[in-house]
């Protein structure tokens, strides 16, 4: 189970980012009740200087907009806080409202009259306008949390970020980035960056750039350990 001091206090944030580093959510591999929970006990968003509480923050409102929370999740605990209520989990997608106003409109329709020719127009009208949202989003961007590991203790980690970073492609933006400790001595690179998903493919720039000549004389292997979309 985990748990969190005040997250309103510098050392709650620095402690839930440090938590989100490595994980895409609070608890297990989906979007839960923890994360209601910690989500609602923030009094605002955390600002980009909390660069992983950040990312998931924006993930879970734009979740709790579009589509609500449902699984469980394992627990958490966070000082101060108040329980989460199914209303805040479920929160129902906001054209719920229209789609119910829709339904009212309908009772007053005819429904086995001719369609006008204003209604046909209407209609091919809104679903070019579904379209244009559906291509729209399809062009969105990710935020990805890589992995990268060094030969040996003897790896030059600095030259190794470098070389990670000499991979510039349209579409690939670099972010922040920092050295973990593995065990023997060696420490891994932990690096994000932020892709735009139409243009840029991570697992083809892994393969084809960062584990290939010249950069695999410093890189081992890399890893995708978290890969989130990014909702505007």
């Amino acid at each position: 189970m985990a748990a969190f001091p005040n997250l309103n206090s510098e050392a709650g944030l620095k402690k839930l980012d440090e938590h989100l580093l490595t994980r895409s959510y609070i608890t297990g591999y989906q979007a839960s009740k923890d994360d209601i929970t910690v989500f609602a006990a923030l009094a605002k968003p955390p600002t980009s200087q909390y660069v992983n509480a950040s990312r998931w923050y924006n993930h879970i409102d734009a979740l709790l907009r579009i589509s609500g929370v449902s699984a469980e999740g394992s627990g958490v605990i966070v000082e101060g806080s108040a329980p989460v209520t199914e209303e805040a989990v479920a929160t129902p997608p906001a054209a719920d409202s229209k789609d119910a106003a829709d339904e009212e409109d309908d009772d007053d329709v005819d429904l086995f009259g001719e369609e006008t020719e204003e209604e046909k127009k209407a209609a091919e009208e809104r679903a070019a306008s579904v379209k244009a949202s559906t291509k729209k989003k399809e062009s969105g961007k990710s935020s990805v949390l890589i992995d990268i590991k060094p030969w040996d203790d003897e790896t030059d980690m600095k030259k190794l970020e470098e070389a990670v970073r000499s991979v510039q492609m349209e579409g690939l933006f670099w972010g922040a980035s920092k050295l973990v400790p593995v065990g023997y001595g060696i420490k891994k690179l932990q690096i994000m960056c932020t892709i735009v998903d139409d243009l840029v493919s991570v697992d083809t720039m892994i393969e084809e750039q960062l584990t290939v000549e010249p950069i695999n004389e410093f890189v081992q292997s890399c890893d995708i350990v978290a890969f989130n979309k990014i909702y505007s």
